[in-house]
């Protein structure tokens, strides 16, 4: 925590906060385009969204909560079992204070203001609302800067200076570079492979948040998810339909397009849905579980009769792929659905793997994805 700060000069611009570590101004662009002055590194921050948490762990393994001072209950209802691994490591989570809320909406300017972050993170999709309730100007007002970031909305293109931009403020700029590092290797492991091979491409239709909406069919256009098949080699059907990266297509368009693979982004979300079709895949799921509860999807009435519906290629996916620094793993997991036979030496798994062992500070549980079309 920030407690004490001592002036070395107004020129200068630079402090000496408790722990000894020298504090500098800092102008930054966020993924909104906005220049912004940052006292860093910052040592108390309000995360828009608690599945921010998944970029703060891979920057601060030691201690993930010890900058946290509040912070979205999103992680806590839509991933429940990553929180439940996180907290049982750093109890402290407990501690921090939440604020309910979704993607678009504002986030809780009372509890932002009462603990004096250095800097709020909000998702780039709050802007308009946080324009229209003029919370830049009311923080900016009392010296709390915002930094807009993105994971979701244009995922492909924001990741990477989101990365950046945490790196930058947490201090661990070569931390930050190296993630980014791995990450693209892991892409390139995919998409160097299509390029060369260029496979023909199976239709895909993405049934987005299947078991959190009970209707048909929301889906992606040609960005997040919708972006991951076209990089792993599908070709998402709905990518002229849907014209930003969120839409929502009608049964008749779906069974015209006659798709070869249906691919269901899901989650465990009994904390939206009591008893509801999502299928729990996650860190630890049961396999037998993922199965019996993604059966559900072939029988849907958008589904009849096209060619994913006969072969039973529906694949459930974790959700949270779509707002996370680790999209290269779903690109690696569709790309062997899709074409098996050119990645029958790539293992997602171990990727995964590999990123918890070298970045974050709990052990990896498999489970965040399963097949119909898989032999048990």
């Amino acid at each position: 925590m920030k407690a004490v700060t001592v002036a070395l000069g107004a020129a200068a611009g630079l402090a000496l906060n408790v722990s000894g570590a020298l504090a500098e101004i800092v102008t930054v662009t966020d993924v909104a385009g906005r220049k912004v002055e940052v006292d860093a590194p910052v040592e108390r921050v309000i995360l828009g969204e608690g599945r921010q948490l998944y970029i703060v762990a891979a920057l601060d393994r030691d201690d993930p909560a010890r900058r946290v001072a509040g912070w979205r209950n999103d992680l806590i209802q839509a991933d429940p079992k990553t929180y439940e691994a996180y907290l049982a490591k750093f109890p402290k989570l407990a501690e921090i204070p939440t604020f309910a809320g979704y993607e678009e909406s504002l986030i809780d300017i009372e509890t932002a203001i009462a603990q004096r972050p250095d800097v709020v993170f909000l998702n780039v999709e709050t802007m308009q609302a946080t324009a229209d309730a003029q919370y830049i100007e009311k923080l900016d007002a009392l010296g709390i800067p915002v930094v807009y970031v993105d994971f979701r909305y244009k995922p492909m293109e924001n990741t990477e200076p989101t990365i950046r931009l945490f790196g930058k403020l947490f201090g661990q700029e070569e931390r930050a570079e190296a993630l980014i590092a791995f990450r693209e290797e892991q892409i390139r492991r995919v998409t160097d492979v299509i390029t060369a091979e260029k496979p023909e491409r199976p239709a895909v239709f993405i049934d987005r948040a299947g078991g959190y909406y009970e209707d048909c069919c929301h889906t992606f256009g040609n960005e997040n998810f919708g972006r991951f098949v076209e990089l792993s080699g599908g070709s998402n059907i709905a990518k002229d339909l849907v014209p930003g990266t969120f839409g929502q297509l009608n049964g008749e368009q779906v069974i015209a397009a006659d798709p070869a693979h249906v691919l269901v982004t899901t989650a465990d979300w009994e904390a939206y849905v009591h008893d509801g079709n999502w299928v729990p895949v996650g860190p630890g799921a049961d396999p037998k579980d993922v199965r019996r509860k993604l059966a559900f999807y072939p029988t849907r009435p958008a589904y009849t009769g096209i060619e994913a519906q006969k072969t039973m290629a529906f694949h459930a996916m974790w959700h949270q792929f779509y707002n996370s620094p680790y999209q290269f793993v779903a690109v690696q997991q569709l790309a062997k659905w899709f074409h098996p036979e050119l990645f029958s030496d790539l293992d997602p798994d171990e990727t995964f793997r590999q990123l918890h062992d070298e970045f974050l500070p709990i052990d990896y549980q498999p489970g965040y994805w399963g097949s119909l079309a898989e032999v048990e």
